[in-house]
């Protein structure tokens, strides 16, 4: 339905995966890698806000960023809004989607490569974690975000347990990781897989969902921390933290905030089956 009456603008092939951009009636342009529809203009802001603000927000002072992927700039133009944020480390594998976004994607990344903050590598985001998680030298993070490509692709030894715990290495006390996990309907045993494999490495991972339209609705995301737990945040402190920062958010809220955090009741049963504990309820 996305792509009903579209106009295709590009294709091509990179060396990693192909790619599409098509501009549509009801989503505006839209972008698709190896046929899998990655972003929307008229929608970003649903699923970055979703990734990047719950998390973002429940620490009290984020300084050093690292988006793994995030290629058509998405997620830095969102971490850039919380100017506690010193240093954005975006590495992104193909630099065929940096190119696309900046020619026809400028709703999405809104020039956030050009802000100083910024800083954009093309390289393997799984050989950056692990070179900094090995080094006594490497670099430390507040948050690590996943904004990659589905996890049963290219991008699935990013979604192993070991990769998760390699990203705890690189994360600052008081660090927190973000992970895009699926539809909770479609893609439930990947959900559960992904949480369980969270769970291995973090005392605190919480799973919530946010409506993102241009992925035919519900959208499966997790922070994972040993400390942080976005789900205890109350709209009220979301609200003060959100003008405390300047934040300005087109979708997400306080109250939203709270909702995303209530797991439908099917959804909380196949957590406990998998991982008997049940932190995972959420707020009612």
């Amino acid at each position: 339905m996305v792509l009903r009456r579209a106009v295709l603008l590009d294709k091509g092939r990179s060396s990693h995966q192909s790619y599409e951009v098509w501009d549509t009636p009801d989503f505006g342009r839209v972008y698709l890698l190896d046929g899998r529809l990655m972003a929307a203009e008229a929608v970003a802001n649903y699923g970055h806000e979703a990734l990047i603000h719950p998390v973002a927000l429940a620490h009290p002072e984020p300084r050093t960023a690292l988006v793994l992927g995030g290629g058509d700039g998405g997620s830095a133009r969102e971490l850039i809004r919380h100017p506690c944020i010193e240093a954005i480390t975006v590495v992104e594998l193909d630099d065929a989607v940096v190119a696309l976004a900046r020619r026809y994607l400028p709703a999405i990344h809104d020039g956030a490569f050009q802000n100083g903050r910024v800083r954009l590598t093309i390289g393997d985001a799984h050989a950056h974690v692990l070179a900094n998680a090995e080094s006594v030298a490497g670099v430390r993070y507040d948050l690590i975000v996943f904004d990659l490509t589905d996890p049963d692709g290219t991008a699935a030894a990013l979604h192993e347990a070991s990769f998760f715990a390699a990203c705890k290495a690189c994360l600052r006390p008081g660090g927190a990781i973000v992970v895009q996990l699926g539809s909770p309907h479609y893609h439930r045993s990947q959900v559960v897989a992904l949480v369980a494999r969270l769970a291995q490495s973090f005392a605190c991972v919480r799973p919530y969902l946010a409506d993102v339209p241009v992925y035919g609705g519900a959208w499966a995301f997790a922070s994972a921390s040993d400390a942080l737990d976005p789900s205890g945040l109350d709209p009220v402190e979301i609200e003060r933290r959100v003008r405390a920062r300047g934040l300005a958010v087109r979708h997400y809220n306080g109250n939203l905030h709270r909702a995303q955090f209530a797991l439908p009741t099917d959804l909380q049963t196949a957590l406990r089956a998998a991982l008997s504990n049940p932190q995972f309820d959420g707020p009612t």
